[in-house]
């Protein structure tokens, strides 16, 4: 009885340390989901004021420009899947392959070959186990993502879909990453970066008021051309960043939540483990007062 109380004191500390572990990681988790979600906010209007100026170029102009426009055959497909560099956030990296191995299989059933761009160590590892060879990967910057890193893979990106597939290059380009929700959802997404599927302003306004919808007039300094040349990468970084501070805050949110959930198992186990050392604990008092009162008989008896 004596080495299964023991065992059970030993399992006790245990999850008690693990537990320890486990409340600090989500209280670190729900302090930086609060930064990400600010930083989030912060460069969305930058992002809307950008699609809202390249829509009104490609929309009010003529211009054909090489990332705007639709290529005759798409041989190459580009996936960017967004990862994380650490684990311990339950179903958030496993999702986000699973989700970027589907569209994979999508564009291969269209006929065309998928080129995989990988973000985060968890991608790259799940890839290299695989042999999986990817076009580029990025690691290191998913926890706070810097502007240069979504520099980097913009300009890789829009190198290659200048380049083209009949040169080793890309025909269209798509993003895959974990948008946050709530503190409790995180939603895989697919989004088609390039080309460029401009709405039209017709199509896409919308009011409550009844009657014909009044378009400014715009004017581009020094023309169109020019305009879209400047703005378009623009819009690529701004939104490959938005796709890496989305990514980010969702993996902070599932973090706290699988770490809410290890500190709640570890509860769990403490309490069946203790309710099993009092077990242990009531059957060796049982059987020492036992023994005791059998001795004492044994003792009477023999008087």
């Amino acid at each position: 009885m004596g080495a299964q109380l023991r065992v059970y004191k030993q399992k006790i500390a245990s999850a008690q340390t693990t537990k320890k572990i486990t409340k600090a990681m989500e209280l670190i988790a729900a302090s930086r989901i609060q930064k990400a979600m600010a930083r989030v906010r912060a460069a969305a209007p930058f992002a809307r004021a950008v699609t809202r100026a390249v829509s009104a170029v490609a929309t009010h102009s003529n211009i054909d420009h090489p990332l705007t426009r639709e290529p005759e055959t798409i041989r190459r497909s580009a996936i960017v899947i967004f990862t994380s560099d650490r684990g311990l956030a339950g179903a958030f990296n496993s999702q986000i392959i699973r989700e970027g191995l589907e569209l994979s299989e999508l564009v291969q059933s269209e006929g065309k070959e998928p080129v995989y761009y990988l973000v985060g160590r968890k991608a790259v590892g799940y890839f290299q186990f695989r042999k999986m060879d990817p076009a580029e990967q990025w690691t290191g910057d998913t926890d706070t993502p810097h502007f240069h890193t979504a520099e980097e893979i913009a300009a890789r990106l829009i190198d290659d879909f200048i380049r083209g597939g009949d040169a080793g290059g890309v025909d269209e380009i798509h993003l895959v990453y974990n948008r946050f929700v709530s503190m409790m959802t995180q939603s895989p997404e697919r989004v088609r970066l390039l080309p460029l599927q401009v709405v039209e302003a017709s199509e896409a306004a919308t009011t409550e008021q009844e009657g014909p919808i009044a378009y400014p007039l715009y004017e581009f300094e020094p023309d169109p051309a020019t305009v879209l040349d400047a703005l378009l990468p623009v819009y690529v970084q701004s939104r490959v960043f938005n796709a890496m501070l989305q990514s980010s805050a969702a993996k902070h949110a599932a973090t706290q939540k699988a770490m809410k959930s290890a500190s709640d198992n570890a509860d769990k186990l403490i309490t069946d483990y203790t309710r099993l050392r009092n077990n242990a604990r009531q059957a060796e008092i049982t059987q020492q007062i036992a023994e005791i009162v059998g001795g004492a008989d044994a003792l009477a008896s023999g008087k």
